[in-house]
């Protein structure tokens, strides 16, 4: 080894240590302080890093059925998934000049998550036992998949709050100015899926969800008014052919491939002839979870009068009808 070779990395080392120098002086810090410090410190572990010991434990069934875990599992990886979602999307947000390039590469950061929790799904309806799964859910009432308050953020940040409005009385509100929050919040698309059936009342589900959530979600409504996905595309000085067809292609994973893997798996666990069992919580799956029946559709000013009306049948057709038309 030469003696240039043996005396480069120290040049690099000490230019680093000059460079840490400035940057704790500049924040009014003693890098030497701080280099003690790191002489007494530990190597970080993997283990260490992720929390590994502390993420093993989050895992209590409430039952002895082996099959309980995987579902607990797969909900909390569901949510994690949720989460970098709405890590990304707040990202967007905090850009006040948002430029085409970076908000194309976010979005399909987003979309590739979505990909995974559409594809990931099978976990549910191939990875339990129909036997096991029927017995343990009725240990876990009122709980419900529909509490979810972070999928209800994701919705938030990607659309208008009238698209989210139920199907019914959507028409009524399209144009409206949200002067009541509170009111608009009572007729939001979810707030239907989790009411009985028979009287129309609300569910323990959905009281103990608005209790906990409620006010951090209307909250959410009020801050997203102006910042959502929507607004941040229409704002864009320049857009593309590329950056339409993302937003498209998020709309139809959000809003057909995503809750259409929910249905796949309901039908599988929760349809029995000659009748349908109620999902866990009391929440009405045959009328919540089908596109066609509330349309939810973050971007309709994106899609034809025929695709909108068409809203999910070609995958119904092709997964749960085996391509036959009807």
């Amino acid at each position: 080894m030469t003696h240039m070779e043996k005396e480069y990395p120290k040049k690099e080392i000490i230019e680093k240590i000059k460079q840490l120098e400035e940057k704790f002086r500049s924040s009014g810090q003693d890098l030497s302080s701080y280099l003690e410090g790191l002489l007494h410190a530990d190597y970080l572990n993997y283990w260490d890093y992720i929390n590994l010991d502390t993420l093993l434990t989050l895992q209590q069934p409430r039952t002895s059925f082996p099959d309980e875990k995987i579902f607990i599992v797969y909900h909390q990886i569901t949510e994690l998934y949720f989460n970098l979602i709405l890590w990304e999307l707040e990202q967007m947000a905090a850009e006040k000049e948002i430029g085409l390039e970076f908000f194309k590469s976010r979005l399909k950061r987003v979309i590739m998550y979505f990909d995974l929790l559409i594809s990931s799904f099978a976990v549910m309806w191939k990875g339990m036992e129909r036997e096991q799964f029927m017995k343990f859910r009725m240990s876990l009432l009122p709980a419900s998949g529909f509490q979810s308050a972070q999928y209800r953020m994701i919705e938030i940040m990607c659309t208008d709050i009238q698209n989210l409005v139920y199907l019914e009385a959507r028409e009524d509100y399209k144009d409206i100015n949200l002067t009541s929050i509170d009111s608009l919040f009572d007729i939001l698309y979810w707030q239907y899926g989790a009411k009985e059936l028979a009287t129309g009342e609300k569910t323990l589900t959905l009281k103990s969800f608005e209790q906990k959530y409620g006010p951090e979600l209307k909250e959410l409504i009020a801050k997203f008014r102006k910042n959502n996905l929507w607004k941040k595309y229409l704002y864009l000085p320049e857009k593309d052919e590329a950056l339409t067809d993302l937003m498209r292609e998020l709309d139809q994973k959000a809003n057909v491939y995503w809750p259409l893997a929910h249905y796949k798996s309901a039908v599988k666990y929760l349809q029995r002839d000659p009748m349908d069992i109620a999902a866990t919580g009391g929440t009405n799956w045959q009328k919540f979870l089908p596109p066609r029946f509330q349309k939810v559709i973050f971007y309709p000013e994106l899609w034809t009068d025929s695709e909108m009306d068409d809203w999910g049948r070609n995958w119904v057709e092709k997964e749960l009808l085996g391509g036959v038309s009807g």
